[in-house]
């Protein structure tokens, strides 16, 4: 376990070692790995301040002069507030920028309701240039750095903090874009980012308790969606459960639904999220997970009326 922020930012830091072409863009966070980048390497890294929309002006320009550039705010700040700007300046031209949105979903809990991300995914969404990857785990957070830099292209990456496990047991293929934690079942679970632990736990603790097997798929890259996903894991299950700590409009519940309907499939699909609404209110992320049901004990008792009447 170590955290997710500096598995991440190093493995950036040994890459701009290696490589001048590289830039970070900081609007006044911090982090200890980017302490080192900062005077380690300070001709590859500007703090642009409390000034989220110039940032991602400025990594255009540098882009546009042959740079990649990574950029980095709290994640309401670095999609919402830019939104016009990334768009126009980034995505029109098909730049090769990564923003990084810090503090996605209720990780931010105490700075209220202006930090809460819970709508960047969906916005980021909209945009049809922009590629999108969810962090789950350290080895995920390392691997993403390289697949920025080979994709070439606008990427947003939605990276939480704390302690994240290394699951480097599951390989993540980046071509594939999910990973296979429990094997495929009649009911399986599609999950990323922090709900992947969460919802690993969920499972183990209902088979021990009801003896059903449930199957866990982790969608690390969000967009563009895995090509093989539909025949792999939907097209094998007779009931999908996503969860997610994003709002339920627009994300990862959605694209599956989506893909469900598009293709004329037979499985039901079946969403846990956070609600679909703003949440005007402070406090830790575990108190917002067991207000909205999305702590262990929550997340369990949904799979499992979810799976009441069900048969198999």
């Amino acid at each position: 376990m170590e955290d997710i922020r500096d598995s991440f930012f190093y493995q950036i830091y040994h890459k701009a070692m290696q490589n001048k072409d590289i830039f970070f863009l900081s609007a006044d966070m911090d982090a200890f790995a980017l302490r080192k980048f900062a005077k380690d390497i300070p001709d590859q890294y500007l703090n642009i301040g409390v000034s989220e929309q110039n940032m991602i002006n400025v990594a255009s320009g540098l882009a546009m002069t042959g740079k990649k550039v990574f950029c980095y705010s709290i994640a309401s700040f670095a999609t919402l507030r830019c939104l016009e700007q990334i768009k126009v300046n980034i995505c029109s031209h098909n730049l090769p920028v990564t923003i990084i949105g810090a503090g996605v979903g209720f990780s931010f809990g105490y700075d209220g309701p202006t930090h809460h991300g819970h709508s960047d995914l969906s916005s980021m969404r909209l945009i049809p240039e922009m590629s999108i990857l969810e962090l789950s785990s350290s080895d995920i957070a390392k691997g993403a750095v390289q697949y920025s830099l080979n994709l070439n292209k606008p990427l947003y990456i939605r990276l939480d903090k704390g302690p994240y496990p290394n699951l480097s047991s599951f390989k993540a293929n980046f071509k594939k874009g999910y990973r296979i934690i429990k094997k495929i079942t009649d009911i399986n679970i599609v999950t990323n980012g922090f709900m992947v632990k969460k919802s690993l736990e969920a499972i183990e603790k209902i088979k021990k308790k009801t003896g059903i097997q449930i199957g866990l798929v982790d969608s690390f890259i969000m967009k563009p969606f895995a090509k093989n996903f539909t025949k792999e894991i939907l097209m094998k299950s007779k009931k999908i459960i996503s969860i997610e700590e994003n709002c339920k409009t627009g994300g990862l519940g959605t694209q599956i639904s989506e893909l469900i309907t598009q293709n004329n499939l037979g499985c039901t699909h079946q969403l846990i999220s956070a609600p679909d609404r703003q949440f005007i209110e402070y406090g830790e992320r575990e108190w917002f997970h067991k207000k909205y049901r999305l702590d262990l004990e929550g997340i369990q008792n949904q799979i499992i009326s979810k799976l009441k009447n069900y048969q198999l």
